[in-house]
């Protein structure tokens, strides 16, 4: 068996170096790129009870297929929308309209992430709009 010549150990060398800081580039210092929000279906409607709804001014997480007894209380919007868990809805009812509710979709990955959201009526749970961000 022989081994291989200088060039060719310098050749290897440079080829390991360069793979191993492509790979440190991409898995150490990038940032993790961030992914467009799903948007929600536009035929979906408000599932929430409308006497679950957070009274005008505040704000209530919302997790999606949890019974509305097993809900959080609503409380101040500053107490909740920073530290919504991933995967979340952020409920709130503007002082100013008490006829709509605003949900704040909240990544399914990333913790107080809204990533949209939309405005239904409060009474009936229609889809009204979608709130550009």
């Amino acid at each position: 068996m022989s081994l291989p010549t200088a060039p060719a150990r310098g050749l290897a060398a440079v080829a390991a170096l360069t793979a191993l800081a492509g790979c440190a580039r991409n898995s150490i210092y990038s940032q993790p790129e961030a992914r467009p929000g799903k948007a929600p279906s536009a035929a979906a409607t408000l599932s929430v009870p409308p006497g679950q709804l957070p009274r005008p001014g505040l704000c209530r997480v919302w997790f999606p297929g949890r019974p509305p007894g097993r809900q959080p209380k609503a409380r101040p919007c500053a107490e909740v929308e920073s530290g919504a868990p991933a995967g979340a809805w952020v409920l709130y009812r503007p002082s100013q309209d008490r006829a709509v509710v605003h949900v704040r979709y909240v990544d399914d990955r990333r913790a107080g992430v809204v990533v949209w959201i939309r405005v239904f009526d409060a009474s009936s749970g229609a889809f009204i709009r979608d709130v550009k961000g």
